[in-house]
């Protein structure tokens, strides 16, 4: 089957995020095949008001939709999900986001890719290395070398029983 590689995040810190993720993980993966899910991650917001911690994560699939078909199916799985945007950088039922399409760079008025701030957080690199640890991000470099400039940020991997523990990337250094 032919298609493209894309990879999208995933964010929610309403009601019950984890659970949230993990299903609209579902709805993302019907948009192609060969998918994977990286682990589940917190995250502290970055920016606006405060807030609840954010579980994350990514999804890969390959698919034959183009970036304009997925983002609007997309914005149609977030307002499934309940997602209402009220505030800029405010809590979030559910976030869904195109990190990369293929190596395409793409820069419209409704859609940039790479995400344009994917080189700046952690809480999306760290998931997006897991699942592809040699991935090139174009126009930026290797994920592997982004991710080494955000460890300052903290990311932990998302614990049902509570309890956090660090994330480990040391072989990164």
């Amino acid at each position: 089957m032919d298609g493209t590689r894309v990879y999208i995040g995933l964010g929610s810190n309403w009601g019950e995020p984890s659970a949230i993720v993990l299903r609209a993980t579902e709805a993302v993966m019907r948009l192609g095949h060969s998918g994977r899910r990286s682990s589940l991650y917190r995250s502290s917001p970055q920016g606006g008001p405060a807030q609840l911690p954010y579980c994350n994560a990514v999804v890969a699939f390959t698919s034959a939709w183009t970036p304009d078909q997925i983002l609007s199916i997309l914005q149609r799985i977030e307002w499934r999900f309940g997602r209402q945007r009220r505030e800029h950088w405010g809590p979030r039922r559910l976030d869904l986001d195109i990190l990369l399409f293929g190596d395409r760079v793409i820069d419209t008025r409704r859609l940039i890719v790479p995400h344009p701030r994917l080189l700046t957080r952690r809480f999306v690199l760290e998931p997006l290395w897991e699942l592809a640890p040699s991935q090139w991000v174009p126009k930026a470099g290797p994920v592997a070398s982004l991710l080494a400039l955000t460890q300052h940020q903290e990311v932990w991997l998302w614990d049902t029983s509570s309890s956090r523990r660090a994330c480990s990337t040391s072989n990164l250094n």
